[in-house]
This record gives structure tokens, C-alpha cells and sequence, in this order.
């Protein structure tokens, strides 16, 4: 059974478009825990889009403004919990996206990295294939190492940077398992079904 956490290495790096890739490729399940930023728009949406024949499971949290989630939470006087936390119930192949990176505070207390380890998924890392991206990439790879969290690989997504991904994989001693084009090119999407790589 194909179960993925998708994580990032910043906000709007490209896991929604990830994740929606992986849905429909795998024909597989979503689920966002946690979305932030209602008020423009909900990531499922987009996946939706994307994987029209999808279950879509309903986050555990939302909140309007686009902030962090325990900002977020804050403002309308809700405190994040990890116990609210809980896999859906799904036979087949489950996407689930966090929010954020691996460090986002859920609370005075938490980080999505500890959402991460409840949850107990392999991970998939998206980063931008541009300048920046390795150190962002492999201070995340880091991270997820010295929390001893499962990694499978990292995904790419822009254009092709064949030195930066060549620089992850061996400072980061981890596989790109995938690069996808640009936002938002639906159609080169379509063109790159995720069916030569599972977790």
C-alpha cells in the first residue's frame, strides 16, 4: 500500500502540486491535516482538480488567514493538539500534505515534524529545482535525519538544474525521485504520471 507524508522545504515551494500528482497517479486518497489561508483558497481544490476522482479527506483544522497554524489557530482562539490527530480510515493509497516545512510550529510546543512522527508515514521532501535550493534541501534532509524520520526521496519542481539535483543527492546521500515542471503547466503534469517511483 502506497502512503506518502509530503513535506517541503518552505511555504509555496510546491508540495500541493506534488501531492496532487502523486493523488492522481496513484489514484490514491488526500489529505490535508492541517490547511492555513482559507480565505484564498483551500489546497484540496486544487488536487481536486487535478485528481477529480479522488476521496478527499476533510482537514482536522482550518483556519482563515495564511499563517503559520499555530498563528493561525490563535486567531480564532483554537490551541493545535497532536492527539487530534488521526490517519483516516482508507484501504488503498493515501496522500496526506503538511503545512508548511518540517518546523512550523503547531503550538507552544509541537512542530510539524512531531505531527510527522505521530502520523509515522514515509516522507517525500519537495524543494525548487532553482538557486537556494540545495542548502534549503539539505537543511531539511538534515533535519529529518537527526529526528529519524523515514525520507524516500526528494522531488523537484521547476525547471531542470542538473548540478543542484546532482549536489542533493550527494551532499544529501538522498535519491530526487522525481522532477516536475513548473507551475502550473497542467498539461506537462499530465505528461509525468509518478507510476515508475513508490514509496
Amino acid at each position: 500500500m502506497t502512503r506518502v507524508f509530503v513535506t517541503g522545504t518552505d511555504t509555496g515551494v510546491g508540495k500541493t502540486w506534488v501531492s496532487a500528482w502523486l493523488t492522481r497517479s496513484w489514484s490514491a486518497a488526500y489529505w490535508k491535516p492541517i490547511q492555513s489561508g482559507t480565505i484564498e483558497g483551500r489546497d484540496a481544490d486544487l488536487v481536486k482538480r487535478i485528481a477529480p476522482n479522488a476521496t478527499i479527506f476533510p482537514s482536522r483544522h482550518e483556519f482563515p488567514d495564511p499563517l503559520s497554524p499555530d498563528q493561525a489557530a490563535a486567531r480564532v482562539g483554537v490551541r493545535i493538539d497532536l492527539d487530534d490527530f488521526i490517519l483516516p480510515e482508507h484501504d488503498g493509497p493515501l496522500v496526506v500534505e503538511g503545512a508548511g516545512g518540517l518546523l512550523v510550529p503547531l503550538d507552544d510546543l509541537t512542530l510539524m515534524a512531531d505531527l510527522m512522527a505521530r502520523l509515522d508515514l514515509p516522507l517525500v521532501l519537495v524543494a525548487r529545482s532553482g538557486l537556494g535550493t540545495i542548502n534549503h534541501t539539505l537543511l531539511s534532509v538534515a533535519e529529518i535525519r537527526r529526528r529519524k524520520l523515514p525520507l524516500e526521496g526528494v522531488i523537484l519542481v521547476g525547471p531542470e538544474h542538473r548540478d543542484n539535483r546532482d549536489a542533493i543527492e550527494h551532499w544529501g546521500g538522498v535519491p530526487v525521485v522525481a522532477q516536475l515542471p513548473p507551475l502550473p503547466d497542467l498539461a506537462a503534469l499530465a505528461a509525468h504520471p509518478a507510476t515508475s517511483w513508490r514509496p
